[in-house]
């Protein structure tokens, strides 16, 4: 009985494992997306706005939503971007749903 248990255990961690690694592919490919579009927002293209997305995914590693929100937000206060703090909110959100169904389709 001691063996399956311990089986069953080792399965939820190698689940619990997977599922970590996923989220954070998403999240970082969110960020990124994010990243790419802010920078658009911010009158960056090309490199300077690939740099800005890279920039951006490094910031957050390991961070809320609330700070990458937080720190979006400043951003574009600063340069004079008129964005509402729930259409940001609705921007993550549906960024962080198109990333997790591009990482759970293996792409």
């Amino acid at each position: 009985m001691g063996d399956a248990f311990d089986q069953r255990e080792d399965g939820f961690e190698k689940r619990f494992a997977m599922n970590e690694a996923l989220r954070f592919k998403a999240l970082a490919r969110r960020n990124k997306q994010l990243g790419l579009w802010a920078a658009a927002l911010l009158g960056q293209s090309g490199e300077a706005a690939e740099a800005y997305a890279d920039a951006l995914v490094a910031r957050q590693v390991g961070r809320e939503d609330d700070a990458l929100a937080a720190d979006l937000a400043s951003q574009f206060a600063a340069a004079g971007v008129d964005l509402s703090a729930h259409r940001l909110q609705r921007k993550i959100a549906e960024t962080l749903a198109e990333a997790l169904a591009s990482v759970q389709a293996g792409r």
